[in-house]
């Protein structure tokens, strides 16, 4: 069995703790993951701020240099990191190593990204009393960067923290969720292979209440990074004070089917979007709202295609659904599909478990107050309302906490338009899902969906300061 070990300034070191790490889908011991004590986790916070200054000074040719090599050398290894994440996570094998090679192309638009970051110049002279003046602008590391990561993607989301981070000149200071911290300890055998200087990135594992409160209420952590949910995430907005934060939190993304569109061409796509991991990603669809003149049709179609799903074990490449996460999901979701019912929702398909695997479950008629409607599920279940319009698609998306992404499905360009510049999200895709999403767009969304933007370039702008320099020629 493994053993972990802390990456804290460059070396493996024993921890005083250790809890074991069992797999989602077979509730297998896989490993034993050290616990943090607040001395360790302080020690890599020391370790981070002291290679601040190392990072700051070091030229982005050379950070560029880096982020390649853990490219590439992920790149080397990627049957191995996918079989990970399928191990901690229950992930697909096939869409772990989907997640794998949008890993390595994340690390590549950082190593892109870090020789790009740049200043502008301003007119100074456009104002009364600025003749003789030239100004300019740089962008400066912000120093120690606390990175707090979800289970559902552990290493893409990782990456989407670490790279920015170093491709701007900041360390890094990462705790990996509970359940899949094996992925975040493969990451640091890589970096140190990499070259990056010790220090500059440390992986603490443990108490989420214990690891959290300190990474967030430490004055040596500058900027705070977090993805999980809105509670959690409106937590460490309330005690972090002055430091920067950027929170991707929860979602019940929806899409709008309108009149006349072909069916034939997103169906897969739609089923997809649902039920792809479980139905475990941030902007996984969970509410259809289908035109009436489309909807029995569009059910009928959805229903034979999520019929095709193979549902088992998360090594085998052919299976498309596999377990959650852990046994309190399974039972939180079974209650609310409970719920549903006993409010007149109809359960079209799944609705049922198989150990810890929850069914691909479709509910027709649910009422917007539920919790399957207004809350996040995270699980492979799905919503289909009808609408007598796109219009009325768009009032029921908005009307929701959350706001991270939507999608509209029609031909009419005027619909499409005005959809985009209604509907209340971060990011509108037309023609397509909402769980839609490459590494380089700017991600984020409004409401309880969180704060800032990730996507490389995006996430950089938020880990450094803009510093302005004033040249007096009179």
């Amino acid at each position: 069995m493994m053993k972990k070990k802390l990456f804290i300034n460059g070396k493996w070191l024993e921890a005083k703790n250790y809890a074991p790490l069992r797999s989602p889908y077979s509730g297998e011991v896989i490993a034993e993951i050290p616990s943090a004590t607040i001395e360790e986790v302080d020690m890599a916070l020391a370790a981070a701020y002291e290679a601040r200054k190392v990072m700051a000074a070091m030229p982005s040719h050379q950070r560029a240099k880096i982020l390649e090599n853990i490219a590439n050398l992920l790149e080397k290894r990627a049957s191995e990191a996918a079989e990970i994440i399928a191990a901690e996570a229950a992930k697909p094998i096939s869409t772990a190593q989907g997640e794998v090679a949008r890993t390595i192309q994340t690390y590549k638009f950082a190593a892109e990204e870090a020789k790009r970051i740049k200043g502008e110049t301003i007119p100074m002279d456009a104002a009364q009393g600025g003749e003789g003046r030239i100004a300019y602008t740089v962008r400066e590391p912000l120093g120690v960067i606390g990175a707090i990561t979800p289970f559902n993607f552990p290493m893409n989301l990782v990456a989407h923290k670490v790279g920015p981070a170093i491709a701007s000149g900041n360390s890094v200071v990462l705790k990996p969720a509970t359940q899949t911290p094996l992925s975040a300890y493969f990451l640091a055998e890589l970096i140190e292979e990499a070259g990056l200087p010790a220090g500059a990135f440390n992986v603490i594992t443990g108490s989420g209440a214990l690891i959290g409160e300190k990474i967030v209420t430490d004055d040596r952590i500058q900027k705070i990074s977090f993805t999980g949910s809105p509670a959690v995430g409106i937590g460490i907005r309330n005690k972090a004070g002055l430091k920067r934060v950027t929170l991707e939190l929860g979602s019940n993304a929806a899409v709008i089917i309108d009149n006349g569109v072909n069916l034939d061409k997103l169906i897969s796509r739609c089923v997809s979007g649902a039920f792809a991991f479980q139905g475990q990603v941030c902007i996984s669809l969970q509410r259809i709202y289908v035109h009436e003149e489309m909807y029995e049709n569009f059910v009928e179609k959805f229903i034979a295609e999520t019929k095709t799903l193979k549902i088992g074990d998360p090594l085998d490449p052919t299976t498309d659904v596999s377990a959650l996460i852990s046994s309190k999901d399974v039972e939180r979701t079974l209650q609310w599909i409970r719920d549903a019912e006993h409010s007149g929702a109809k359960v079209a398909l799944g609705g049922t478990s198989e150990g810890n695997i929850l069914l691909p479950t479709i509910l027709l008629e649910a009422d917007s107050c539920l919790k399957v409607s207004c809350q996040e599920v995270f699980a492979p279940i799905v919503l289909i309302n009808k609408i007598k319009s796109v219009g009325e698609g768009i009032d029921r998306v908005n009307d929701s906490k959350y706001g991270l992404q939507a999608g509209v499905y029609t031909d009419n360009i005027f619909t499409a338009l005005d959809a985009a510049e209604k509907l209340h999200v971060g990011g509108v895709m037309i023609n397509d899902i909402p769980t839609y999403r490459v590494d380089h767009m700017p991600y984020g969304g409004v409401k309880e969906s969180g704060i800032g933007r990730e996507g490389v370039k995006y996430a950089i702008e938020e880990m450094t300061e803009q510093k302005l320099v004033v040249f007096n020629r009179n």
